[in-house]
């Protein structure tokens, strides 16, 4: 089977009674649509579970993207800011109240070996993935695809293109009635015309962040069975 998650943000208990309630097997595979990182209280400890498991696929989020960025400015001790401008330093800061400062405090009680294995494993991340199963496409993106065009081949695509902007969910993007792209970052209750915590399905997409770091809900979508499992979130 195949299942996707997204936008787990550090909820390690939600998401390890995620992959036990769909029974994970090594024969299954396991697609992640970024976000592991920030908001919620364990990111690297998420991020860690994420990176020993030899069936899972990993794509770039937004704030994955961010950690990343900050790093490499930083550097993996955290202590070059006078390599920063004035303006980094107000981005950092803006990162850090956006749920960044999590992620920094657990990064910081690495060794440098496993700071440095975080980071090889976030740029090493694929920033889309495409799957077909049944006969069907699916086109798995953290956030959507900006400026689509549907004649446009996704290597065309920047990193950016797939991690910023959000998706036009009343819009259909494939005119292909078997093509669908999966996508995170936008939680469901926001697209939902009733504000439901669930899975939105339509106009060939299927949006799967449920919220969970807000109270919602943490959600995996089999791609084979479109079966929906879902958990509650702890807080």
């Amino acid at each position: 089977m195949n299942y996707v998650i997204a936008d787990i943000h550090g909820c390690y208990e939600e998401y390890m009674e995620l992959i036990q309630k769909i029974n994970l097997s090594e024969k299954d595979h396991l697609y992640i649509l970024g976000d592991a990182l920030d908001r919620g209280t364990d990111p690297i400890k998420v991020l860690q579970d994420i990176m020993k498991r030899q069936n899972v696929t990993y794509i770039i989020g937004n704030h994955d993207y961010l950690f990343l960025y900050f790093i490499r400015k930083l550097g993996l001790d955290l202590f070059k800011a006078e390599n920063m401008s004035v303006d980094d330093i107000l981005d950092f800061q803006m990162y850090l109240e956006d749920g960044g400062l999590t992620t920094i405090e657990t990064f910081m009680k690495l060794s440098m070996a496993e700071r440095q294995a975080v980071c090889d494993f976030l740029e090493n991340a694929n920033v889309y993935d495409e799957v077909v199963v049944n006969n069907n496409r699916y086109i798995l993106v953290h956030a959507g695809i900006s400026n689509f065009k549907e004649e446009a081949l996704l290597d065309e695509y920047d990193v950016l293109d797939f991690i910023c902007e959000r998706t036009e969910y009343g819009r259909r993007y494939y005119q292909d009635n078997s093509t669908y792209v999966i996508t995170g970052h936008t939680p469901t209750m926001c697209i939902n015309k009733d504000s439901s915590i669930k899975v939105y399905i339509e106009n060939g997409h299927i949006a799967i962040d449920c919220g969970c770091v807000y109270g919602g809900k943490l959600a995996a979508y089999c791609i084979d069975s479109n079966e929906v499992t879902y958990v509650d979130a702890k807080e």
